[in-house]
């Protein structure tokens, strides 16, 4: 579906996007009907390591898994979210596969490729972000976004995403995630216990750190999150340090991780005869 090449191909499974998930996983939950669903559905406090990965195989299934492959994990997606209902935290009821809250899942998504060569790389040219844009709204109508709640072109794109986000405030579902990354459980077993309090002090900091930096300025501080010029210094610091580091790996190699893990993905299904 993805052709080789493209920017969609070349950026959405850029390996540096991993410094952009506790921004993305914050800013799905701000929404009040995703908030309702993590907090009723989602086993993430509990394993999140797990959920973690099944999360990175579904994305890579479908943009990089052929249109087999796309089509089967969307279809598996809409299945999976249909029985997930309940109530928000307003008392309204909700459904996970309410329009506007899908709609507003696939948006990060999209940003979040954008938002990664922002920060971390030489940013994409306007023609590039136009095609990439086009390319994702194909996606996200596989995945069961209707036309018309997605924005047609990359600027209305823009005003749409600045819009809902100066729609959101805190929730309990954010508060339980920011204390989620504090209190991670160890990943592997084999990991020491004596150990991992100190590599888990360290990865919060740094996820915590990456969070504030990268959420939209006036959401941040509605999250109350402090941010102080000397922590902007920082994080210019630590993008170019990223840059650098993304400079010595080859364009082509950047997102080839998530297309094997979406190979994976693909050969093991048909293996075993769920895309039959």
């Amino acid at each position: 579906m993805i052709a080789p090449g493209t920017p969609a191909w070349r950026y959405f499974g850029d390996f540096r996007a991993i410094l952009l998930a506790g921004q993305v996983l914050v800013l799905q939950v701000a929404h009040p009907v995703v908030a309702a669903g993590v907090r009723d559905h989602s086993d993430y406090t509990d394993d999140p390591w797990t959920r973690l990965m099944r999360t990175a195989a579904s994305l890579s299934i479908y943009v990089y898994g052929g249109p087999g492959g796309a089509e089967f994990e969307a279809r598996r997606l809409r299945e999976v979210h249909r029985a997930f209902t309940g109530v928000r935290e307003d008392g309204r009821r909700y459904s996970a596969l309410d329009p506007h809250a899908y709609a507003w899942v696939h948006a990060t998504l999209v940003q979040l490729a954008v938002d990664t060569q922002e920060f971390f790389g030489r940013g994409m040219r306007p023609d590039e972000v136009d095609e990439y844009y086009a390319q994702m709204r194909e996606v996200g109508a596989m995945l069961g976004v209707k036309d018309h709640h997605m924005p047609r072109d990359w600027r209305d794109f823009r005003c749409y995403y600045e819009e809902m986000v100066n729609g959101f405030g805190p929730n309990a579902t954010i508060g339980t995630l920011l204390e989620t990354i504090r209190t991670v459980p160890k990943p592997v077993r084999w990991l020491p216990d004596a150990l991992w309090p100190w590599v888990r002090e360290r990865q919060a900091r740094l996820q915590l750190f990456l969070i504030a930096a990268t959420l939209p300025p006036r959401f941040r501080d509605r999250l109350g999150i402090p941010w102080t010029p000397p922590q902007q210094r920082r994080f210019r610091r630590f993008c170019r340090a990223v840059r650098l580091v993304g400079a010595l790996v080859p364009p082509s190699l950047r997102a080839a991780h998530v297309r094997s893990l979406a190979r994976l993905n693909v050969w093991y299904r048909r293996r075993h005869g769920v895309m039959d």
